[in-house]
């Protein structure tokens, strides 16, 4: 007969201090943080009467604007329509360039992962204040700016999954002399090309919310109507703008959920 007793010390149960002093490192850190920047949660208070102030001009909403504000909404769907597929279309062989299982060359990574980085330190509104600078204050600009905001989020996730792809059928097709563009059709793009549009779909959700405030420097789409009702203090404007930009955006995103469903 086995006997199934165990007679060996039970393992000592992990400290737990480690995990308090990281929690009181962390309530340091943004104690001091919010000391040293002003952020003193006693100023909702004293300005309370200014909120409920701004919430009563809202209401109720200026419902005939979203009539006059429809084109440009459209507008801004057709920004970041145009936005996401251009940087879609940019990033395809910036991906492969930053993925270090495609390219050996560790200098030609790390410098395609640097260019990557800078792209994506800008912000979307800078992109757009910069570029309606130079283009003028029309979509164009808001496209551009949208073009590049999208380069850096399709190409950082992508080329993430094309790292963690299984190498197995890379390796069979270089056993049978495959070269580099015959590897990455048939042994890497199937198996990252839903990630791939599921990232695509993701970034123009995105787009539709960067580019309702596009036009706030000028860059087109429906924000030239929240700088308009903000600059003339219409708050029930800005409040109908709100719940149009919010029901545009849960629609889109109950498409691209349900599509993005489909292929994962």
């Amino acid at each position: 007969m086995i006997d199934t007793k165990l007679n060996g010390p039970l393992p000592a149960k992990p400290s737990r201090w480690p995990f308090y002093l990281f929690l009181l490192g962390l309530f340091a850190i943004v104690l001091i943080s919010a000391i040293y920047i002003g952020a003193n949660p006693i100023t909702f208070i004293q300005n309370s009467d200014n909120m409920v102030d701004l919430f009563v001009r809202m209401f109720p909403p200026a419902w005939s604007y979203i009539a006059t504000t429809t084109p440009a909404m459209l507008e801004t769907i057709r920004m970041a329509l145009l936005g996401t597929t251009i940087g879609m279309i940019f990033s395809i062989p910036i991906m492969f360039l930053c993925a270090r299982n495609i390219f050996r060359l560790r200098w030609l990574v790390e410098l395609s992962r640097i260019g990557l980085n800078i792209l994506r330190t800008i912000p979307d509104l800078l992109l757009a204040a910069i570029f309606a600078a130079i283009l003028g204050f029309s979509p164009l600009a808001g496209i551009v700016a949208l073009s590049i905001f999208s380069i850096g989020i399709i190409a950082k996730l992508s080329f993430e999954a094309i790292e963690n792809i299984d190498n197995g059928p890379l390796e069979s097709m270089t056993a049978v002399g495959a070269n580099k563009l015959q590897w990455i059709a048939f042994g890497v793009v199937p198996q990252i090309l839903p990630h791939f549009v599921s990232y695509v779909l993701y970034t123009f959700e995105i787009n539709i919310r960067a580019a309702a405030i596009l036009g706030l420097v000028g860059a087109g789409g429906i924000g030239v109507f929240y700088d308009r009702a903000l600059g003339f203090f219409a708050y029930d404007q800005v409040l109908a703008l709100i719940l149009y930009t919010l029901v545009v955006v849960i629609i889109i995103d109950l498409i691209s959920l349900k599509i993005r469903e489909k292929l994962l």
